[in-house]
């Protein structure tokens, strides 16, 4: 049975080496996958700047990983995952966690469906491995393969 992460990300919404010139360009490129897949509206992306330039960064969660989000009433239509890796890094202004190598771009519609595909997250950024793969991935089904093979581990150690 899939885990919710490999049901949720889907290998279009990888990107691998992303040029981007600034944190916000960032978020759009990353989020750009999730509008083309009409699972976000171009609106979402939009609030999720919006709430970078009203809360700061905030969602630079780990060091070199930002989970981009926003509401699921601001254009979240489905959920979903993106995966950017961002070549060279970014400053969001996050004293702690800057530079962003990682944007996770989350689509959630409602405020519990996501919850179990974050514990998977979580699960896997607190895998130094998985950064490895992240940066040295050169096709997203590499990147895909080991979340499933990860999130099983995980599970068959419980």
């Amino acid at each position: 049975m899939l885990s919710l992460i490999e049901k949720i990300i889907k290998e279009n919404l990888i990107k691998l080496h992303v040029k981007s010139h600034d944190w916000k360009e960032a978020i759009k490129l990353s989020a750009q996958p999730l509008v083309d897949d009409e699972i976000v509206t171009s609106n979402y992306v939009n609030e999720i700047i919006n709430s970078v330039n009203e809360y700061g960064p905030y969602f630079v969660i780990a060091p070199h990983v930002a989970l981009a989000h926003a509401p699921g009433k601001a254009g979240a239509k489905e959920l979903a995952m993106g995966i950017s890796v961002l070549e060279p890094a970014i400053e969001f202004n996050n004293a702690d966690n800057d530079p962003v190598s990682y944007v996770f771009t989350l689509s959630a519609p409602d405020s519990n469906s996501h919850l179990k595909a974050m514990q998977e997250l979580v699960y896997l950024l607190t895998d130094d491995n998985f950064y490895q793969v992240l940066s040295n991935s050169q096709k997203p089904s590499e990147i895909l393969q080991y979340i499933k093979d990860s999130v099983v581990k995980q599970k068959i150690g419980k």
